[in-house]
Protein backbone atom coordinates (compact mmCIF):
# COMPACT_ATOMS: atom_id res chain seq x y z
CA UNK A 1 0.00 0.00 0.00
CA UNK A 2 1.45 3.73 -0.51
CA UNK A 3 2.70 5.09 2.15
CA UNK A 4 0.44 8.00 1.17
CA UNK A 5 -2.84 6.54 1.69
CA UNK A 6 -5.90 8.87 3.06
CA UNK A 7 -7.57 7.14 6.05
CA UNK A 8 -10.97 7.04 3.57
CA UNK A 9 -8.84 4.69 1.47
CA UNK A 10 -7.60 2.53 3.87
CA UNK A 11 -11.29 2.03 5.15
CA UNK A 12 -12.40 1.35 1.99
CA UNK A 13 -9.45 -1.29 0.96
CA UNK A 14 -10.33 -2.60 4.95
CA UNK A 15 -13.97 -3.20 3.71
CA UNK A 16 -13.52 -4.27 0.17
CA UNK A 17 -11.43 -6.83 1.63
CA UNK A 18 -14.24 -8.48 2.80
CA UNK A 19 -16.20 -8.05 -0.69
CA UNK A 20 -13.23 -9.42 -3.27
CA UNK A 21 -16.20 -10.82 -5.88
CA UNK A 22 -18.94 -7.27 -5.42
CA UNK A 23 -18.13 -3.67 -6.98
CA UNK A 24 -18.20 -1.74 -3.42
CA UNK A 25 -20.30 1.04 -3.79
CA UNK A 26 -18.70 3.54 -0.87
CA UNK A 27 -21.25 6.10 0.41
CA UNK A 28 -19.38 9.27 0.60
CA UNK A 29 -21.92 12.32 1.83
CA UNK A 30 -24.49 12.07 -1.25
CA UNK A 31 -22.78 10.45 -3.37
CA UNK A 32 -21.51 6.39 -3.97
CA UNK A 33 -17.68 6.02 -4.96
CA UNK A 34 -16.13 3.46 -6.37
CA UNK A 35 -12.47 3.14 -6.22
CA UNK A 36 -9.86 1.16 -8.26
CA UNK A 37 -10.90 -1.69 -10.78
CA UNK A 38 -14.32 -1.65 -9.06
CA UNK A 39 -14.08 2.23 -10.60
CA UNK A 40 -12.47 0.48 -13.72
CA UNK A 41 -15.41 -1.83 -14.29
CA UNK A 42 -18.22 0.22 -13.28
CA UNK A 43 -17.34 3.34 -15.38
CA UNK A 44 -17.87 1.07 -18.50
CA UNK A 45 -20.70 -0.52 -17.25
CA UNK A 46 -22.67 2.54 -16.25
CA UNK A 47 -21.15 4.93 -18.86
CA UNK A 48 -20.58 6.97 -16.61
CA UNK A 49 -16.81 9.56 -16.53
CA UNK A 50 -13.63 7.45 -14.76
CA UNK A 51 -11.56 10.47 -13.37
CA UNK A 52 -8.95 9.60 -10.48
CA UNK A 53 -8.27 10.56 -6.70
CA UNK A 54 -5.46 12.12 -5.98
CA UNK A 55 -4.21 12.98 -9.03
CA UNK A 56 -1.04 14.58 -8.39
CA UNK A 57 0.72 11.43 -7.19
CA UNK A 58 2.46 9.11 -9.17
CA UNK A 59 -0.28 6.60 -9.35
CA UNK A 60 -3.66 8.05 -9.08
CA UNK A 61 -6.45 6.05 -8.07
CA UNK A 62 -9.26 5.40 -10.47
CA UNK A 63 -12.50 6.75 -9.33
CA UNK A 64 -16.22 7.33 -10.40
CA UNK A 65 -19.43 7.65 -8.52
CA UNK A 66 -23.08 7.71 -8.90
CA UNK A 67 -26.17 10.20 -6.95
CA UNK A 68 -27.41 8.42 -3.73
CA UNK A 69 -30.76 9.55 -4.81
CA UNK A 70 -30.14 7.69 -8.55
CA UNK A 71 -28.22 4.71 -7.29
CA UNK A 72 -31.03 1.93 -7.81
CA UNK A 73 -31.30 2.59 -11.34
CA UNK A 74 -27.27 2.18 -11.70
CA UNK A 75 -27.50 -0.78 -9.10
CA UNK A 76 -29.99 -2.29 -11.93
CA UNK A 77 -27.53 -2.01 -14.37
CA UNK A 78 -24.77 -3.62 -12.57
CA UNK A 79 -26.84 -6.35 -12.16
CA UNK A 80 -28.28 -6.73 -15.58
CA UNK A 81 -24.27 -6.86 -16.14
CA UNK A 82 -24.31 -10.18 -13.98
CA UNK A 83 -22.14 -7.67 -10.57
CA UNK A 84 -22.34 -8.36 -7.04
CA UNK A 85 -23.13 -4.87 -5.40
CA UNK A 86 -21.87 -4.57 -2.56
CA UNK A 87 -23.80 -0.83 -0.43
CA UNK A 88 -21.24 0.56 1.93
CA UNK A 89 -23.43 2.80 4.33
CA UNK A 90 -22.14 5.64 6.63
CA UNK A 91 -23.31 4.10 10.02
CA UNK A 92 -22.72 7.18 12.39
CA UNK A 93 -23.82 10.97 11.73
CA UNK A 94 -20.83 13.00 9.81
CA UNK A 95 -21.78 16.10 12.37
CA UNK A 96 -21.34 14.10 14.94
CA UNK A 97 -18.41 11.33 14.57
CA UNK A 98 -15.06 12.00 15.92
CA UNK A 99 -12.63 11.54 12.83
CA UNK A 100 -13.36 9.30 10.12
CA UNK A 101 -17.08 8.51 9.75
CA UNK A 102 -17.67 4.83 10.12
CA UNK A 103 -19.24 2.82 7.54
CA UNK A 104 -19.87 -0.92 6.74
CA UNK A 105 -21.71 -2.90 4.51
CA UNK A 106 -25.25 -2.84 4.82
CA UNK A 107 -26.65 -4.95 2.21
CA UNK A 108 -25.52 -7.15 -0.90
CA UNK A 109 -27.30 -7.13 -4.03
CA UNK A 110 -26.87 -10.14 -6.04
CA UNK A 111 -28.61 -11.84 -9.49
CA UNK A 112 -30.68 -14.09 -7.05
CA UNK A 113 -30.95 -11.72 -4.18
CA UNK A 114 -33.09 -9.17 -5.64
CA UNK A 115 -36.47 -7.18 -3.76
CA UNK A 116 -36.94 -4.07 -5.46
CA UNK A 117 -39.88 -4.15 -7.88
CA UNK A 118 -37.65 -2.08 -10.69
CA UNK A 119 -35.32 -4.55 -10.63
CA UNK A 120 -37.57 -7.62 -11.48
CA UNK A 121 -39.96 -8.72 -13.77
CA UNK A 122 -43.27 -8.85 -12.25
CA UNK A 123 -44.87 -11.55 -14.12
CA UNK A 124 -41.81 -14.16 -13.19
CA UNK A 125 -39.78 -15.46 -9.70
CA UNK A 126 -36.40 -14.49 -9.25
CA UNK A 127 -34.95 -17.38 -7.46
CA UNK A 128 -31.65 -18.26 -6.09
CA UNK A 129 -31.03 -21.78 -5.62
CA UNK A 130 -28.32 -23.92 -3.53
CA UNK A 131 -27.21 -27.27 -4.93
CA UNK A 132 -25.21 -30.13 -2.41
CA UNK A 133 -24.11 -33.47 -3.20
CA UNK A 134 -24.06 -35.87 -0.28
CA UNK A 135 -21.40 -38.46 -2.04
CA UNK A 136 -20.28 -40.05 1.37
CA UNK A 137 -22.70 -43.02 0.83
CA UNK A 138 -21.72 -46.08 -0.44
CA UNK A 139 -24.64 -46.15 -2.61
CA UNK A 140 -25.54 -43.52 -5.22
CA UNK A 141 -24.90 -39.89 -4.13
CA UNK A 142 -27.65 -37.95 -3.34
CA UNK A 143 -28.65 -34.69 -4.83
CA UNK A 144 -30.44 -32.01 -2.60
CA UNK A 145 -30.92 -28.31 -4.17
CA UNK A 146 -33.57 -25.85 -2.75
CA UNK A 147 -34.54 -22.22 -4.18
CA UNK A 148 -36.17 -19.37 -2.69
CA UNK A 149 -37.29 -16.05 -4.08
CA UNK A 150 -36.51 -13.79 -1.11
CA UNK A 151 -38.88 -10.80 -2.87
CA UNK A 152 -42.08 -13.22 -3.02
CA UNK A 153 -40.91 -15.70 0.39
CA UNK A 154 -41.69 -18.78 -2.38
CA UNK A 155 -38.92 -21.19 -0.72
CA UNK A 156 -38.84 -25.16 -2.16
CA UNK A 157 -36.64 -28.52 -1.73
CA UNK A 158 -36.14 -31.34 -3.18
CA UNK A 159 -33.90 -34.69 -3.59
CA UNK A 160 -33.00 -37.13 -6.41
CA UNK A 161 -29.93 -39.61 -6.99
CA UNK A 162 -30.74 -38.89 -10.84
CA UNK A 163 -28.24 -35.68 -11.69
CA UNK A 164 -29.96 -35.72 -14.76
CA UNK A 165 -33.75 -34.85 -13.60
CA UNK A 166 -31.79 -32.52 -10.79
CA UNK A 167 -30.35 -30.92 -13.98
CA UNK A 168 -33.99 -30.77 -15.90
CA UNK A 169 -35.32 -29.67 -12.68
CA UNK A 170 -33.06 -26.29 -12.60
CA UNK A 171 -33.51 -25.67 -15.64
CA UNK A 172 -37.21 -25.74 -14.86
CA UNK A 173 -36.85 -23.35 -12.51
CA UNK A 174 -34.37 -21.32 -14.13
CA UNK A 175 -32.73 -19.29 -11.17
CA UNK A 176 -31.05 -15.99 -11.62
CA UNK A 177 -28.13 -17.05 -9.05
CA UNK A 178 -27.08 -21.00 -8.40
CA UNK A 179 -25.28 -21.26 -5.28
CA UNK A 180 -22.56 -24.51 -4.96
CA UNK A 181 -20.12 -24.95 -2.07
CA UNK A 182 -16.60 -23.85 -2.90
CA UNK A 183 -14.89 -27.55 -2.61
CA UNK A 184 -17.39 -28.24 -5.10
CA UNK A 185 -14.81 -27.30 -7.45
CA UNK A 186 -12.10 -30.36 -7.12
CA UNK A 187 -14.89 -32.62 -6.27
CA UNK A 188 -14.86 -35.10 -9.49
CA UNK A 189 -18.81 -36.00 -9.08
CA UNK A 190 -19.52 -32.27 -8.52
CA UNK A 191 -17.54 -30.84 -11.52
CA UNK A 192 -19.50 -33.23 -13.46
CA UNK A 193 -22.47 -31.65 -11.77
CA UNK A 194 -21.58 -28.13 -12.21
CA UNK A 195 -20.81 -28.31 -15.87
CA UNK A 196 -24.40 -30.17 -16.68
CA UNK A 197 -25.97 -27.57 -14.44
CA UNK A 198 -24.06 -24.35 -16.15
CA UNK A 199 -24.60 -25.72 -19.47
CA UNK A 200 -28.14 -25.76 -18.58
CA UNK A 201 -28.93 -22.11 -17.28
CA UNK A 202 -29.89 -19.41 -19.36
CA UNK A 203 -26.71 -18.16 -21.05
CA UNK A 204 -25.83 -14.64 -19.37
CA UNK A 205 -28.83 -14.49 -17.10
CA UNK A 206 -28.04 -16.95 -14.40
CA UNK A 207 -24.79 -16.19 -12.07
CA UNK A 208 -22.45 -18.90 -10.39
CA UNK A 209 -21.57 -18.28 -6.84
CA UNK A 210 -19.14 -20.15 -4.88
CA UNK A 211 -19.63 -20.45 -1.20
CA UNK A 212 -17.65 -21.31 1.81
CA UNK A 213 -17.96 -24.92 2.87
CA UNK A 214 -19.44 -23.97 5.74
CA UNK A 215 -22.81 -22.32 4.48
CA UNK A 216 -22.96 -26.49 3.95
CA UNK A 217 -23.56 -27.84 7.22
CA UNK A 218 -26.31 -30.44 8.02
CA UNK A 219 -26.52 -29.26 11.59
CA UNK A 220 -26.04 -25.60 10.92
CA UNK A 221 -28.96 -25.58 8.26
CA UNK A 222 -31.20 -27.66 9.98
CA UNK A 223 -30.89 -25.22 13.08
CA UNK A 224 -31.30 -22.46 10.76
CA UNK A 225 -34.32 -23.75 9.60
CA UNK A 226 -35.77 -24.60 12.54
CA UNK A 227 -35.24 -20.71 14.27
CA UNK A 228 -36.56 -19.39 10.82
CA UNK A 229 -39.63 -21.35 11.39
CA UNK A 230 -39.65 -21.30 14.79
CA UNK A 231 -40.22 -25.25 15.10
CA UNK A 232 -38.35 -27.82 16.74
CA UNK A 233 -37.79 -29.67 13.73
CA UNK A 234 -38.85 -30.05 10.11
CA UNK A 235 -41.34 -32.69 10.31
CA UNK A 236 -44.73 -30.32 9.95
CA UNK A 237 -42.72 -29.23 6.09
CA UNK A 238 -41.31 -32.92 5.24
CA UNK A 239 -38.02 -32.69 4.97
CA UNK A 240 -36.70 -33.55 8.26
CA UNK A 241 -35.29 -36.57 6.38
CA UNK A 242 -33.79 -34.98 3.12
CA UNK A 243 -30.16 -34.11 4.41
CA UNK A 244 -29.08 -33.33 1.77
CA UNK A 245 -31.74 -31.30 0.73
CA UNK A 246 -31.96 -29.77 4.08
CA UNK A 247 -28.19 -28.92 3.99
CA UNK A 248 -29.13 -26.99 0.64
CA UNK A 249 -31.95 -24.86 1.86
CA UNK A 250 -29.89 -24.20 5.07
CA UNK A 251 -26.93 -22.99 2.54
CA UNK A 252 -29.54 -20.61 1.18
CA UNK A 253 -30.49 -19.20 4.47
CA UNK A 254 -26.73 -18.57 5.62
CA UNK A 255 -26.76 -16.81 1.95
CA UNK A 256 -29.43 -14.54 2.51
CA UNK A 257 -28.29 -13.76 6.26
CA UNK A 258 -24.87 -12.77 4.83
CA UNK A 259 -26.11 -10.56 2.21
CA UNK A 260 -28.80 -8.91 3.44
CA UNK A 261 -27.44 -8.86 7.57
CA UNK A 262 -30.95 -9.51 8.87
CA UNK A 263 -33.10 -12.26 9.66
CA UNK A 264 -35.83 -12.32 6.77
CA UNK A 265 -39.30 -12.68 8.52
CA UNK A 266 -41.55 -12.88 6.00
CA UNK A 267 -39.76 -16.64 5.25
CA UNK A 268 -42.41 -18.57 7.92
CA UNK A 269 -42.13 -22.46 5.71
CA UNK A 270 -40.72 -24.34 3.07
CA UNK A 271 -42.16 -26.49 0.28
CA UNK A 272 -40.93 -30.11 0.08
CA UNK A 273 -41.98 -31.89 -3.35
CA UNK A 274 -41.22 -35.08 -5.22
CA UNK A 275 -39.89 -34.46 -8.69
CA UNK A 276 -42.20 -37.73 -10.05
CA UNK A 277 -45.55 -35.75 -8.84
CA UNK A 278 -45.31 -33.47 -11.65
CA UNK A 279 -45.10 -34.11 -15.30
CA UNK A 280 -41.80 -33.13 -16.55
CA UNK A 281 -41.63 -31.52 -20.06
CA UNK A 282 -38.26 -31.44 -21.05
CA UNK A 283 -36.05 -28.33 -21.74
CA UNK A 284 -36.20 -29.09 -25.50
CA UNK A 285 -39.51 -29.49 -25.81
CA UNK A 286 -40.23 -26.38 -23.99
CA UNK A 287 -38.05 -24.26 -26.48
CA UNK A 288 -39.96 -26.28 -29.35
CA UNK A 289 -43.41 -26.21 -28.06
CA UNK A 290 -42.62 -22.53 -27.23
CA UNK A 291 -44.22 -22.48 -24.03
CA UNK A 292 -42.96 -20.21 -22.30
CA UNK A 293 -40.04 -18.21 -24.79
CA UNK A 294 -40.37 -17.54 -28.45
CA UNK A 295 -38.26 -19.26 -30.15
CA UNK A 296 -37.19 -16.28 -32.53
CA UNK A 297 -37.23 -12.71 -30.12
CA UNK A 298 -37.02 -14.75 -26.79
CA UNK A 299 -40.22 -13.05 -25.63
CA UNK A 300 -43.45 -14.36 -23.97
CA UNK A 301 -45.34 -12.46 -27.41
CA UNK A 302 -46.63 -15.83 -29.04
CA UNK A 303 -46.32 -18.38 -26.93
CA UNK A 304 -48.64 -20.32 -24.87
CA UNK A 305 -48.12 -18.48 -21.91
CA UNK A 306 -48.75 -15.67 -23.66
CA UNK A 307 -51.53 -16.72 -25.25
CA UNK A 308 -53.21 -18.21 -22.22
CA UNK A 309 -52.27 -15.10 -19.46
CA UNK A 310 -54.73 -12.80 -19.08
CA UNK A 311 -54.28 -12.91 -15.38
CA UNK A 312 -54.90 -9.39 -13.90
CA UNK A 313 -52.47 -9.28 -10.98
CA UNK A 314 -48.57 -10.37 -10.96
CA UNK A 315 -49.24 -12.91 -8.76
CA UNK A 316 -51.67 -14.06 -10.88
CA UNK A 317 -49.39 -14.31 -13.50
CA UNK A 318 -46.31 -16.05 -11.74
CA UNK A 319 -49.04 -18.29 -10.30
CA UNK A 320 -50.13 -19.38 -14.37
CA UNK A 321 -46.40 -19.68 -15.13
CA UNK A 322 -45.78 -22.01 -12.37
CA UNK A 323 -48.92 -24.39 -12.84
CA UNK A 324 -47.65 -24.59 -16.69
CA UNK A 325 -44.38 -24.98 -15.24
CA UNK A 326 -45.42 -28.24 -13.39
CA UNK A 327 -48.87 -29.89 -14.82
CA UNK A 328 -50.29 -32.16 -12.37
CA UNK A 329 -50.57 -35.75 -12.75
CA UNK A 330 -53.46 -36.59 -9.75
CA UNK A 331 -56.52 -37.02 -11.80
CA UNK A 332 -58.50 -35.51 -8.94
CA UNK A 333 -56.60 -32.50 -8.88
CA UNK A 334 -57.10 -31.82 -12.35
CA UNK A 335 -61.02 -32.70 -12.07
CA UNK A 336 -60.98 -30.14 -9.71
CA UNK A 337 -59.09 -27.42 -11.38
CA UNK A 338 -60.75 -27.57 -14.42
CA UNK A 339 -64.69 -27.88 -12.59
CA UNK A 340 -63.15 -24.42 -10.95
CA UNK A 341 -62.60 -23.07 -14.58
CA UNK A 342 -65.91 -24.00 -15.90
CA UNK A 343 -67.81 -22.51 -13.00
CA UNK A 344 -66.01 -19.63 -13.64
CA UNK A 345 -66.71 -19.40 -17.27
CA UNK A 346 -70.76 -20.03 -16.27
CA UNK A 347 -70.48 -17.43 -14.18
CA UNK A 348 -69.56 -14.27 -16.66
CA UNK A 349 -71.01 -11.64 -14.62
CA UNK A 350 -69.24 -12.30 -11.04
CA UNK A 351 -66.12 -13.32 -13.69
CA UNK A 352 -66.30 -9.78 -14.49
CA UNK A 353 -66.79 -8.29 -11.11
CA UNK A 354 -63.97 -10.18 -9.64
CA UNK A 355 -61.78 -8.90 -12.49
CA UNK A 356 -62.58 -5.67 -11.99
CA UNK A 357 -61.92 -5.65 -8.18
CA UNK A 358 -58.70 -7.35 -8.85
CA UNK A 359 -57.62 -4.38 -10.71
CA UNK A 360 -57.14 -2.43 -7.56
CA UNK A 361 -55.10 -4.83 -5.93
CA UNK A 362 -51.38 -4.31 -6.05
CA UNK A 363 -48.47 -7.06 -5.65
CA UNK A 364 -48.98 -8.15 -2.12
CA UNK A 365 -46.46 -10.84 -2.13
CA UNK A 366 -43.71 -8.61 -2.93
CA UNK A 367 -44.69 -5.37 -0.79
CA UNK A 368 -45.11 -7.75 2.18
CA UNK A 369 -41.55 -8.88 1.25
CA UNK A 370 -40.44 -5.43 1.08
CA UNK A 371 -42.25 -4.06 3.80
CA UNK A 372 -40.74 -7.41 6.13
CA UNK A 373 -37.17 -6.37 4.76
CA UNK A 374 -37.36 -2.47 5.79
CA UNK A 375 -37.31 -1.52 2.09
CA UNK A 376 -40.60 -0.43 1.69
CA UNK A 377 -42.20 3.27 1.37
CA UNK A 378 -44.61 4.85 2.02
CA UNK A 379 -46.16 4.40 -0.89
CA UNK A 380 -45.97 0.45 -0.34
CA UNK A 381 -47.87 0.90 2.55
CA UNK A 382 -50.61 2.59 0.49
CA UNK A 383 -50.56 0.34 -2.40
CA UNK A 384 -50.89 -2.39 0.53
CA UNK A 385 -54.01 -0.78 1.92
CA UNK A 386 -55.68 -0.50 -1.39
CA UNK A 387 -55.41 -4.28 -1.61
CA UNK A 388 -56.58 -5.23 1.50
CA UNK A 389 -59.56 -2.85 1.11
CA UNK A 390 -60.58 -4.83 -1.83
CA UNK A 391 -60.61 -8.38 0.09
CA UNK A 392 -64.15 -8.03 1.13
CA UNK A 393 -65.89 -7.29 -1.49
CA UNK A 394 -64.23 -10.37 -3.66
CA UNK A 395 -64.02 -12.35 -1.03
CA UNK A 396 -67.73 -11.84 -1.35
CA UNK A 397 -67.72 -12.83 -5.04
CA UNK A 398 -65.57 -15.68 -4.86
CA UNK A 399 -68.44 -16.78 -2.18
CA UNK A 400 -71.17 -17.61 -4.85
CA UNK A 401 -68.75 -20.34 -6.08
CA UNK A 402 -69.14 -23.53 -5.02
CA UNK A 403 -66.26 -25.40 -5.88
CA UNK A 404 -63.68 -25.93 -3.60
CA UNK A 405 -60.86 -23.75 -5.37
CA UNK A 406 -62.74 -20.72 -4.56
CA UNK A 407 -63.29 -20.90 -1.31
CA UNK A 408 -61.74 -19.45 2.37
CA UNK A 409 -62.43 -19.45 6.05
CA UNK A 410 -64.32 -16.61 7.26
CA UNK A 411 -61.96 -15.39 9.43
CA UNK A 412 -58.61 -16.01 6.78
CA UNK A 413 -58.17 -12.82 6.26
CA UNK A 414 -58.74 -10.36 9.56
CA UNK A 415 -56.68 -7.31 8.17
CA UNK A 416 -59.75 -4.65 8.41
CA UNK A 417 -58.07 -2.75 10.86
CA UNK A 418 -54.48 -2.61 9.31
CA UNK A 419 -56.14 -1.40 6.15
CA UNK A 420 -57.57 1.33 8.53
CA UNK A 421 -54.60 2.16 10.31
CA UNK A 422 -52.38 2.92 6.99
CA UNK A 423 -55.51 4.83 5.85
CA UNK A 424 -55.49 7.02 8.84
CA UNK A 425 -51.74 7.52 9.19
CA UNK A 426 -50.34 7.51 5.49
CA UNK A 427 -50.73 10.32 3.26
CA UNK A 428 -51.98 9.23 -0.64
CA UNK A 429 -49.25 11.68 -2.38
CA UNK A 430 -46.23 10.75 0.14
CA UNK A 431 -42.90 10.90 -1.89
CA UNK A 432 -41.24 8.01 -2.64
CA UNK A 433 -38.29 9.06 0.31
CA UNK A 434 -39.14 8.16 4.24
CA UNK A 435 -36.89 9.96 5.63
CA UNK A 436 -38.00 13.64 4.27
CA UNK A 437 -41.04 14.01 5.49
CA UNK A 438 -44.82 14.90 4.12
CA UNK A 439 -46.04 10.80 4.78
CA UNK A 440 -48.17 11.26 7.35
CA UNK A 441 -51.66 12.91 7.39
CA UNK A 442 -52.39 15.58 9.13
CA UNK A 443 -54.39 14.95 12.52
CA UNK A 444 -52.88 11.85 12.92
CA UNK A 445 -50.26 12.63 15.67
CA UNK A 446 -50.63 16.12 17.64
CA UNK A 447 -46.90 16.29 18.45
CA UNK A 448 -46.63 16.10 14.72
CA UNK A 449 -49.15 18.26 13.67
CA UNK A 450 -47.82 21.15 16.43
CA UNK A 451 -43.92 20.92 14.14
CA UNK A 452 -45.63 21.10 10.77
CA UNK A 453 -47.80 24.72 12.10
CA UNK A 454 -44.18 25.81 13.76
CA UNK A 455 -42.26 25.21 10.53
CA UNK A 456 -45.35 26.69 8.64
CA UNK A 457 -45.64 29.68 10.32
CA UNK A 458 -42.60 30.30 12.31
CA UNK A 459 -42.21 34.02 10.93
CA UNK A 460 -46.27 34.37 12.44
CA UNK A 461 -45.55 33.04 16.18
CA UNK A 462 -42.27 35.11 15.81
CA UNK A 463 -44.61 38.07 15.08
CA UNK A 464 -47.02 37.01 17.55
CA UNK A 465 -44.11 36.30 20.80
CA UNK A 466 -43.13 40.03 19.90
CA UNK A 467 -46.41 41.47 20.54
CA UNK A 468 -46.60 39.68 23.85
CA UNK A 469 -43.80 41.10 25.03
CA UNK A 470 -43.91 44.77 23.93
CA UNK A 471 -47.36 44.57 25.81
CA UNK A 472 -45.96 42.70 28.73
CA UNK A 473 -42.95 45.22 28.94
CA UNK A 474 -44.70 48.42 28.04
CA UNK A 475 -41.26 48.40 25.79
CA UNK A 476 -42.66 49.42 22.09
CA UNK A 477 -39.35 49.37 20.89
CA UNK A 478 -38.53 45.50 21.75
CA UNK A 479 -37.73 43.21 19.12
CA UNK A 480 -37.08 39.36 18.19
CA UNK A 481 -34.21 38.90 16.38
CA UNK A 482 -31.73 35.90 15.32
CA UNK A 483 -28.02 35.92 13.91
CA UNK A 484 -26.27 32.41 13.74
CA UNK A 485 -23.81 33.16 17.38
CA UNK A 486 -27.09 33.80 19.43
CA UNK A 487 -30.13 32.19 18.03
CA UNK A 488 -33.38 33.87 18.95
CA UNK A 489 -33.30 36.97 21.15
CA UNK A 490 -34.78 40.22 22.23
CA UNK A 491 -33.46 43.56 21.58
CA UNK A 492 -34.35 46.37 24.05
CA UNK A 493 -32.78 49.75 24.03
CA UNK A 494 -30.52 50.72 27.19
CA UNK A 495 -32.52 53.42 28.37
CA UNK A 496 -35.32 50.93 29.51
CA UNK A 497 -33.22 48.48 30.86
CA UNK A 498 -35.03 49.64 34.15
CA UNK A 499 -37.99 48.00 32.65
CA UNK A 500 -36.46 44.43 31.85
CA UNK A 501 -38.37 41.68 33.44
CA UNK A 502 -36.52 39.75 36.11
CA UNK A 503 -37.08 36.58 34.19
CA UNK A 504 -34.59 38.33 31.30
CA UNK A 505 -30.97 36.52 31.04
CA UNK A 506 -28.91 39.41 29.77
CA UNK A 507 -26.59 37.80 26.53
CA UNK A 508 -24.99 40.79 25.24
CA UNK A 509 -24.62 44.70 25.69
CA UNK A 510 -24.63 46.86 22.88
CA UNK A 511 -23.79 50.75 22.46
CA UNK A 512 -27.21 51.45 22.43
CA UNK A 513 -28.92 48.03 23.38
CA UNK A 514 -29.31 44.89 25.47
CA UNK A 515 -29.90 41.61 24.37
CA UNK A 516 -31.72 38.77 25.89
CA UNK A 517 -33.12 35.59 26.29
CA UNK A 518 -35.81 33.81 27.83
CA UNK A 519 -36.91 30.33 28.25
CA UNK A 520 -40.04 30.89 26.42
CA UNK A 521 -38.10 32.32 23.54
CA UNK A 522 -35.65 29.06 24.16
CA UNK A 523 -38.41 26.97 23.76
CA UNK A 524 -39.63 28.60 20.69
CA UNK A 525 -36.23 28.62 19.58
CA UNK A 526 -36.05 25.22 19.78
CA UNK A 527 -38.87 24.32 18.19
CA UNK A 528 -38.21 26.46 14.84
CA UNK A 529 -34.97 25.71 14.26
CA UNK A 530 -35.02 22.27 14.97
CA UNK A 531 -38.80 21.63 13.50
CA UNK A 532 -38.46 20.41 10.11
CA UNK A 533 -35.63 18.16 11.55
CA UNK A 534 -37.96 16.64 13.95
CA UNK A 535 -40.72 16.55 12.20
CA UNK A 536 -38.74 14.02 9.39
CA UNK A 537 -37.47 11.73 12.24
CA UNK A 538 -40.89 11.91 14.25
CA UNK A 539 -42.63 10.75 10.92
CA UNK A 540 -39.98 7.93 10.02
CA UNK A 541 -40.77 6.92 13.56
CA UNK A 542 -44.48 6.36 13.24
CA UNK A 543 -43.94 5.03 9.78
CA UNK A 544 -41.74 2.67 11.28
CA UNK A 545 -44.49 1.78 13.84
CA UNK A 546 -46.69 1.21 11.11
CA UNK A 547 -44.48 -1.17 9.27
CA UNK A 548 -43.68 -3.13 12.27
CA UNK A 549 -47.47 -3.54 12.63
CA UNK A 550 -47.68 -4.52 9.41
CA UNK A 551 -44.57 -7.44 9.92
CA UNK A 552 -46.95 -8.89 12.20
CA UNK A 553 -49.86 -9.38 10.14
CA UNK A 554 -46.83 -10.63 7.31
CA UNK A 555 -48.56 -13.47 7.40
CA UNK A 556 -52.40 -13.05 6.88
CA UNK A 557 -51.03 -10.96 3.73
CA UNK A 558 -48.75 -13.41 2.39
CA UNK A 559 -52.15 -15.96 2.60
CA UNK A 560 -54.20 -13.01 1.10
CA UNK A 561 -51.92 -12.93 -1.54
CA UNK A 562 -51.67 -16.13 -2.46
CA UNK A 563 -55.28 -16.66 -2.26
CA UNK A 564 -55.83 -13.82 -4.79
CA UNK A 565 -53.31 -15.23 -6.72
CA UNK A 566 -55.65 -17.54 -7.41
CA UNK A 567 -58.73 -15.60 -8.15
Amino acid sequence: MNTKTTPVIKQYLAIKEKYPDAILLYKMGDFYEMFFEDAKAASKILEITLTARNKKDDIPIPMCGVPVRAVQGYIARLIEHGCKVAICDQIEDAATAKGLVKREVVRVITPGMIVENEFLDEKSNNYVLAVFADTGRKSAPVIGFSYLDISTGAFRVAESKSLTAVVDEIRRVSPSEVLFPESAKNDPFFSQAIRQISEGLVAGRSAMTFAEDRFFVHRRGRELLTDQFGTLSLEGFGCEHLKAGVIAAGALLFYVGETQKQKIKHLTGIETYILGDYLLVDDLSCRNLEIFKNLHTGTRQGTLLGIMDRTVTAMGSRLLSDWLKYPLMNVGKIRSRLDAVEEARNNSQTRKSIRECLKSVYDLERIGSKIAMGYANARDLVALKCSLMMLPEITSLLSQFTNSEFQIPSDEFQLDDLAALIEKAIREDAPPTISEGNIIRQGYNSELDELIKISRDGKGGLAQLEAEERKATGINSLKVRYNKVFGYYLEAPRTRSADIPPHYERKQTLTNAERYITDELKSFESKVLNAEDRRAVLEYEIFDTIRKEVVKNNSKIQNAAQFLARA
